[in-house]
């Protein structure tokens, strides 16, 4: 490939990513969201997963589900990132597509690997797929409106950079913190007891629900658009709390499936 070839390709792929509601949070927001689950795996849950995944990680395996978005065999998969939800709706009266959303895949993935019958491969793409989900499920535009494709049409301007509202809430707003996964999960990783039995034991309507009471913050912006510093910092809390949130509940999850006994739920 050419060299102004190879630019094009690059700038075209990078505007994919930031027009279609399919990633969430950019690789240091999942990434941060798995090393916080892989800190509260039970040791038996830990061995379980090392049997799917290898070698590899949590936060290793986290970014997998974007990472595969654009090959032709998992085109599929689009649609299981996000769920439309319009403000005068709920996950009960809205209207579920019909290819499957966030909730759904969520709860499939979390079925293939509580089923015996199901192969290791089968197994091993449904957790990396629900580790990924739900990150997404926590990122609030992937609880978005109809109209806008979960922010993905509405034009904003982020310290003088244009951008989406969507892919400013997947990443730029993570990475304006300038901290690495592994620093902000450590810097993030300090829930009560209180808060750790009730976000381990909190059902998917939960969490679908603290996502879509965020909207009225996220769309909270001048007309023009133009976004500042304030912006960034008014929603860094929520965006740390979505973020241990997610963890704590992947971590919950996983562990209430490969070791029940000692789960919380």
């Amino acid at each position: 490939m050419c060299r102004f070839a190879l630019v094009a390709t690059l700038v075209a792929a990078t505007l994919l990513i930031q027009t279609e509601p399919a990633s969430a949070w950019g690789p240091i927001g999942h990434r941060t969201i798995a090393q916080v689950a892989e800190n509260h795996l039970t040791p038996k849950a830990k061995r379980e997963v090392a049997k799917l995944l290898g070698s590899a990680t949590l936060p290793e395996v986290a970014y997998w589900a974007d990472e595969i978005r654009y090959l032709p065999e998992w085109k599929v998969a689009d649609t299981w990132h996000y769920i439309s939800i319009d403000d005068t709706e709920t996950l009960t009266s809205t209207v579920r597509n019909p290819k499957g959303d966030v909730v759904e895949a969520i709860e499939r993935m979390e079925a293939t690997l509580r089923d015996p019958k199901a192969t290791v491969k089968d197994r091993t793409e449904a957790l990396k797929f629900l580790i990924h989900f739900v990150g997404d499920i926590h990122q609030p535009l992937h609880v978005g409106r109809r109209a806008d494709a979960g922010g993905n049409k509405i034009d904003i301007t982020l310290n003088g950079e244009k951008n989406n509202l969507h892919w400013t809430w997947d990443a730029l707003l993570v990475n304006d913190m300038g901290m690495s996964y592994t620093e902000l999960a450590h810097q993030i990783d300090h829930p009560s007891a209180s808060e750790l039995k009730t976000w381990e034991t909190s059902k998917l309507t939960d969490w679908v629900n603290d996502s879509f009471a965020l909207r009225p913050q996220v769309y909270d912006f001048p007309e023009d658009g133009k976004l500042s510093y304030l912006y960034s910092f008014k929603n860094w809390p929520a965006i740390r709390l979505q973020l241990l949130k997610a963890g704590v509940r992947l971590a919950g999850t996983l562990n209430a499936i490969f070791d029940p006994k000692h789960a919380a739920r």
